[in-house]
């Protein structure tokens, strides 16, 4: 991996590959006064291609406040390497100044101060703004979904995705990949995608029947930009059968499917490919160990964990681009392509400081329609809280523990458990809570709550088994997303141990008494990906909860020991 004293000139075999970073036009910044449009746009426009990448929006229209994590913890050989890198350490990484809006961005340190200075972030109509600015420095630029844009709010859950659809349709991508979107249904993803205005990409969406690619998927894209062959591969999610329910989408089967994706750059090359681009869902870890396995690749536009980072990583000949969530951010890639490769890059990570970057007007306006049907709904007011709620961080995350407070308390439950998705924005001391405000952490087609029996012994094999689909040194193993959330119950964790010995210590946290394999406890719990399961959806339940509280208040968990981080 390339380190960020060798950034601004590395060899790459037989020639020298230049690559830059505009980070530093907006990292040191003092406040947000001295901010302004201009100067988050600012950029040397460079060689003959130009990339936008844009990923894991979910379904986030409007501008929100989101919290980097606390706690990113990378095993094998991701130890210490970003994006495993949180805070203070990745401020002094990227020589990042205390208080400056880089640090607001990119870090979780002084969050709750600082976004009362620097205010929110995204809006699609503030990113739709900054696409606008880049196509007219350059016209033929190519703009790139990563996925995980039909999901993720109450809206598109009413609309199954039709909101997102809308609105993407506006911004005009030319292409798209995929993981969220299948929890709407075979159906329904078949529906939208015969109706798109552009290329939905799947190398390693295959037919599950026939082990052959799906024929909805195109594998690639060719595009054609100042006489330059660009294909663009898809890279889908692939464990989408083991993280979401698979009788959602039966015809389907995935997989990294790396020898298939050789096979694909290989065959695009000679088809007279000059450069190409993956468009990925792996999860940026998954990307870095694929990107030295498969030959060829010049670009990787990372998406499903979240990660945001200021300058590419360099892995081989392929640079990787991570670009955050929640529209908070969009990367520009400038490209000089000659003589059938690639010779060099410039590339900036923009912020979406939504009270710097002007709307658009007409896409502010499609939000507006798309939301007007639900806007009593979204707006009325069940709580306000005295805590920073945020989701982020592999252990833990407050909005997490007010659901498992929710779960034992309406479902009269020992112990909750709440699934360690990323997704979801989040609030500052002070805010009211409205009912926008629970779904967009709890919206998805399989919320319903569930009360369960669940001995001691089946409890530590769940956490068991998540924890190796994070913590397992080889990225192939790793399905994104951070542990599943513990009410009630604490553990100690030594992410060293191999799977089956990382879990020891659980104690039901109100008798003060160890788990008991052999005994039975009552565990609620949501998002089961069994078909048939039962209960109230869980944003009725924690909007249950909420009123009965009025304001939230929540005491510091303390519930996990890590061990060997």
């Amino acid at each position: 991996m390339i380190s960020r004293r060798d950034f601004l000139q590395v060899s790459m075999a037989a020639s020298a590959l230049y690559g830059a970073s505009g980070f530093g036009n907006w990292a040191r910044l003092a406040a947000q006064q001295s901010l302004t449009q201009d100067q988050l746009l600012q950029f040397d426009t460079f060689g003959n291609v130009s990339l936008i990448h844009v990923t894991d929006i979910h379904a986030q229209l409007k501008p929100i406040y989101f919290r980097e994590p606390e706690v990113n913890i990378g095993v094998g050989p991701n130890k210490g390497e970003v994006p495993h890198v949180t805070g203070a350490d990745f401020r002094k990484l990227y020589g990042i100044d205390d208080g400056s809006p880089s640090h607001y961005a990119l870090t979780y340190n002084d969050f709750s101060s600082l976004a009362k200075g620097y205010g929110k972030v995204g809006g699609m109509d503030r990113v739709a703004t900054v696409i606008n600015a880049i196509r007219a420095d350059r016209p033929d630029a190519i703009l790139l979904d990563g996925g995980d844009t039909w999901h993720g709010s109450m809206t598109c859950h009413k609309t199954a995705g039709q909101d997102m659809v809308n609105v993407m349709n506006a911004l005009k991508p030319d292409a798209m990949t995929f993981h969220w979107e299948f929890t709407l249904g075979s159906e329904r993803v078949q529906e939208i995608v015969e109706g798109l205005p552009f290329a939905a990409l799947g190398q390693n969406i295959f037919d599950a029947e026939w082990d052959e690619p799906a024929e909805l998927f195109k594998p690639y894209q060719f595009f054609e930009r100042c006489g330059v062959k660009v294909a663009v591969i898809g890279q889908a999610f692939p464990y989408m059968p083991i993280a979401n329910p698979r009788w959602m989408f039966p015809e389907y089967s995935f997989g990294i499917r790396d020898e298939h994706m050789q096979e694909m750059v290989d065959e695009v090359r000679g088809m007279g490919a000059e450069l190409v681009v993956c468009l990925s869902h792996n999860g940026f870890d998954v990307d870095k160990k694929m990107a030295g396995i498969v030959n060829g690749i010049d670009v990787i536009l990372s998406g499903h964990t979240h990660d945001a980072l200021p300058e590419p990583v360099l892995v081989g000949e392929t640079i990787i681009v991570a670009s955050g969530s929640n529209g908070k951010f969009v990367s520009r890639v400038d490209l000089d392509v000659r003589d059938g490769r690639m010779r060099g890059f410039r590339h900036k990570l923009i912020p979406i400081f939504s009270d710097v970057i002007t709307p658009d007007a007409e896409v502010a306006k499609l939000i507006d329609e798309q939301r007007a049907p639900y806007k009593a709904e979204l707006e009325e007011v069940i709580g306000q809280t005295d805590e920073l709620l945020y989701r982020r961080g592999n252990f833990n995350g407050s909005w997490d523990d007010l659901i498992c407070d929710a779960l034992m308390s309406e479902r009269e439950a020992d112990i909750a458990m709440s699934p360690g998705v990323r997704w979801g924005p989040s609030l500052i001391p002070g805010d009211p809570i409205t009912r926008e405000d629970i779904w967009n952490v709890t919206s998805m087609s399989y919320g319903e709550a569930y009360r369960s029996e669940m001995t001691g012994e089946f409890i530590k094999v769940i956490l068991e088994d998540v924890a190796d689909n994070i913590f397992n040194p080889d990225p192939y193993y790793q399905q994104g997303g951070d542990m599943v959330r513990i009410g009630g119950m604490g553990y100690r964790i030594d992410i060293t141990k191999p799977q089956g010995e990382r879990i020891s210590d659980m104690t039901l946290l109100k008798t003060g008494e160890a788990i008991d394999p052999s005994k039975t406890y009552m565990v609620a719990g949501w998002a089961s990906v069994n078909e048939g399961t039962e209960g109230p959806q869980i944003w009725d339940v924690v909007e249950s909860h909420i009123r009965k509280l009025g304001t939230v208040t929540l005491e510091p968990n303390t519930s996990v020991e890590v061990v060997g981080a």
